[in-house]
């Protein structure tokens, strides 16, 4: 019976971390989804202004 009840924490354990790191994948997909938004806005105000940096 305690080999059963290590083997729920565990997998318990497991399932935390898992969860916790989808929502971390989730969390940083917006954001680059965000800054990929963000550059490309850049990107096109600097090619309509025809303004040439380099």
């Amino acid at each position: 019976m305690n080999i059963f009840l290590v083997i729920i924490i565990v997998v318990a354990i497991v399932l935390a971390i898992v969860s916790g790191l989808n929502s971390a994948l989730s969390w940083l997909l917006w954001v680059a989804l965000i800054v990929g938004v963000i550059a490309l806005i850049a990107f096109l105000f600097r090619v309509i202004s025809g303004n040439k940096r380099v």
